[in-house]
């Protein structure tokens, strides 16, 4: 059995990246022990825990340097190079391949594999709720914590327009899509909780980021 903190170290995941997806974590468990409907919360909870493992492969140190901090760019830069020499350059299939590594069992991975905002459109007609709250919980989570649905699109339009619009991809359709899809996903997701969504704040998930730390992953 290892703790979440060991494989984290392990891979010299960047500590805004470590917080990232303890914060999902978080956000995902909240909803698990208020939801009426049938969820198994250690499939959701260790998806959660891994979704990003492999994306520094698609970080621009240029975008929140501070995030790089103390170590600085240079470092992680290096691992970066490391990513890609061992992994390639597509961060969703790094995250896979680490997954396979770390021993994950196959429900999780499998959640793993759906997880993503280009998703999206296929988690609204997915009736398999994991694969909702685990979505769910990476939309609710920003670079430096826990955000509205609403807040998460306009920052992503804020920090991606103009890279976007350089690849020729029309980024407000994109984000006024995402922000759609999302909050139908909130929808479909809070009819059965006894919790609102304004209830999962940096705040209430506080207390479960040490202890997610330290969650044993078998």
């Amino acid at each position: 059995m290892k703790e979440v903190q060991e494989i984290y170290d392990a891979y010299r995941i960047p500590p805004g990246l470590q917080e990232h997806q303890l914060r999902v974590a978080a956000v995902a468990r909240t909803v698990c022990e208020h939801i009426s409907a049938p969820v198994d919360s250690r499939v959701i909870i260790t998806a959660c825990l891994f979704h990003d493992m492999g994306n520094i492969i698609k970080f621009d140190f240029a975008v929140l340097p501070e995030l790089c901090e103390p170590k600085g760019v240079a470092y992680w830069q290096e691992v970066k190079d490391e990513f890609m020499a061992t992994y390639g350059t597509d961060e969703h299939q790094a995250t896979l391949a680490i997954a396979h590594e770390i021993g994950l069992p196959n429900t999780v991975i499998t959640v793993l594999d759906g997880i993503g905002f280009g998703h999206l459109t296929e988690r609204l007609a997915d009736e398999y709720y994991e694969k909702k709250v685990t979505e769910y919980g990476d939309l609710r989570v920003g670079p430096h914590g826990v955000m509205s649905v609403i807040d998460r699109a306009e920052d992503g339009r804020r920090r991606y327009r103009a890279r976007m619009q350089a690849r020729g991809v029309h980024a407000d359709n994109y984000f006024d899509r995402l922000l759609a899809g999302a909050q139908e996903l909130e929808s479909q997701i809070f009819v059965h909780c006894d919790i609102g969504p304004a209830d999962i704040t940096d705040g209430s998930i506080a207390p479960m980021l040490d202890e997610l730390r330290r969650h044993e992953i078998a």
